[in-house]
């Protein structure tokens, strides 16, 4: 008898243990058929002992199990949810849930499921109402109407007091509110082990090199460290995607990600395009970690600049910096200390991170620009590099 009556929803749910919800399939014996089976489990009831309000109660209980939860309707109340950058469909979901929204993930994930446009939504703010069904939520969602936009592009290569300066802007937030959640970056989502170091130098915790560089879109109603942990946490899935720090780990000899993580800075400022990141990178691991470079110090000037920047002062050109300044080892981002500088020197986009992470091979421990479109040429001794300043001085470079 109840093998006629379809009582096979164990088999089905033993079936799809462990598969993802996005992809059971639907209709058809193997598919569920709730209703069918819904109709099987209340003649069972029937049949197993008469049908009282205790039996309903249980019925009631049973279908809800089968059913989606969902609400009926448009909604009520309008409410505010963030959906941050890379945020995957069940990710949205469960902002939509714990805002109120819908009544279960499970709701929008089908609803999103049969609509093919629901890869197009993005991330960022949007204006919804409480208690909406899955289906209107999606289509909220997909209404640009309803995406608040309040978007700031950060540059590749911002310092990070360049960066507060230029979000104060955006939001009247004052600087000094940045600067004071900057203080503890570990509060912002950095994770401790970014800070350590394989070269025995005490590590800085700072959180220059963690802004990454994007367009964001500002919450409404958003504080400084709401923001900058907007900005660590997108930092911290792009290095994820790219297996940024277990790559440093295993293919850079020792270095450590966080040190990857200042080279990377390093050959943000230097190159002058795309192409010369990776071997602006491999210039400062040859000069630091090789032996074979005289001082075993960096030696650019880009991180002189980035001491007057932090202290308040003016930056400069390389031909306005006097020798003083050039070679004040009081300075801890001096360009004749030996070994690799305290910190990042700017907040590196994915290229230069890249550049950093799989640095062309090359023995060079020279560059200099020579075309006003700012390639580089790159030597391995002093002799050469002599030639390729001779041929920058002939095109006007320096």
């Amino acid at each position: 008898m109840f093998d006629e009556l379809d009582l096979g929803h164990d088999e089905q749910d033993r079936g799809d243990k462990g598969k993802h919800r996005r992809g059971r399939k639907r209709g058809g014996r193997s598919g569920g058929g709730r209703g069918k089976t819904a109709l099987a489990l209340l003649l069972a009831l029937v049949l197993l002992g008469g049908i009282g309000g205790g039996a309903f109660y249980g019925f009631d209980r049973v279908q809800s199990y089968f059913v989606t939860p969902d609400y009926d309707g448009a909604g009520t109340e309008e409410v505010t949810i963030q959906i941050p950058q890379g945020a995957f469909l069940a990710d949205m979901a469960v902002a939509l849930y714990d805002a109120g929204v819908i009544k279960s993930t499970k709701a929008f994930i089908e609803a999103a499921e049969k609509n093919s446009r629901s890869r197009n939504i993005q991330s960022g703010t949007y204006k919804l109402r409480k208690q909406m069904s899955g289906e209107l939520a999606l289509a909220a969602m997909l209404d640009p109407a309803n995406r608040v936009v309040n978007g700031i592009t950060i540059p590749e290569g911002r310092t990070a007091k360049s960066i507060f300066k230029l979000l104060s802007d955006k939001t009247d937030i004052p600087v000094k509110e940045f600067e004071a959640a900057a203080k503890d970056p570990e509060k912002l989502g950095v994770p401790d082990w970014w800070f350590k170091r394989s070269d025995g130098k005490k590590p800085k915790k700072s959180i220059e090199g963690f802004l990454f560089p994007d367009t964001y879109e500002i919450p409404p109603n958003a504080t400084a460290e709401i923001i900058l942990g907007q900005m660590v946490d997108h930092f911290l899935s792009v290095t994820g995607e790219m297996e940024f720090a277990d790559r440093v780990q295993k293919e850079r000899g020792g270095i450590s990600p966080y040190e990857a993580l200042i080279v990377a800075s390093l050959a943000q400022a230097e190159a002058g395009t795309k192409k010369d990141l990776g071997k602006v990178a491999r210039v400062a691991y040859n000069r630091v970690y090789k032996g074979n470079f005289d001082c075993g110090c960096l030696e650019m000037d880009v991180t002189v600049n980035y001491y007057l920047e932090s202290t308040g002062q003016k930056t400069k050109t390389s031909a306005e910096m006097t020798r003083d300044e050039l070679l004040d080892t009081k300075n801890p981002y001096s360009r004749k200390l030996r070994g690799m500088i305290p910190t990042p020197i700017n907040n590196p986009g994915k290229e230069a991170l890249e550049g950093a992470m799989d640095p062309p091979n090359g023995n060079w421990l020279f560059f200099v620009a020579i075309d006003k479109e700012g390639n580089s040429a790159f030597a391995e001794t002093y002799q050469d590099h002599l030639k390729n300043e001779a041929k920058a001085r002939q095109a006007g470079i320096i």
